[in-house]
């Protein structure tokens, strides 16, 4: 992600806050990749030089003048007009990070060796909320080489308890 795109979202999400509008942002801006993930030409088609750039505000003020906040639109056009078109995926993505930054909702990523069931689910994430004082918000991954047990990766730190690790760390400790 450059750094670029870090300041659009930045000041994107000063805005909101000074509105008191984070989530509703968050969710115009996911409305808006959701468009973009479905027609993948609509950033490039957005960003080419070819196309008068009235043209391409005009497009984007008709594609989601119903859909988003003024605000929202503005900040699309205004990244058009600068040639940043292209750095928008980049901008939502740091856009939904100091949101949930804000929020204190950390990430986590589960890796387990079998499906996990909702009510072990629902036990893992208390035990990480409270663990992290925050929210957390988790993904969950099948991995059947784990043999058993879970792997949780969040906020930069590891936590293998998966039985894989477990059976390594033995095999260190025999063979040292």
């Amino acid at each position: 992600m450059t750094d670029i795109a870090k300041e659009y979202a930045a000041a994107l999400f000063l805005l909101a806050c000074e509105e008191k509008k984070q989530r509703e942002y968050l969710t115009a801006l996911e409305t808006v990749s959701a468009a973009f993930e479905a027609e993948e030409q609509y950033l490039s088609l957005l960003s080419s030089p070819a196309i008068p750039q009235t043209e391409r505000l005009s497009m984007i003020e008709e594609a989601f003048s119903e859909t988003v906040p003024e605000q929202v639109l503005s900040f699309m056009q205004l990244m058009c007009e600068r040639g940043r078109i292209e750095l928008l995926p980049d901008a939502i993505s740091e856009y939904s990070a100091l949101l949930a930054a804000s929020e204190r909702i950390s990430e986590a990523t589960v890796t387990s060796a079998a499906a996990l069931t909702g009510d072990e689910k629902k036990r893992l994430v208390s035990a990480l909320e409270a663990k992290n004082k925050g929210r957390v918000k988790a993904t969950y991954k099948v991995d059947p080489s784990l043999i058993g047990g879970i792997i949780v990766e969040m906020d930069g730190s590891v936590m293998d308890g998966s039985l894989r690790h477990r059976l390594h760390d033995v095999k260190e400790v025999i063979y040292s």
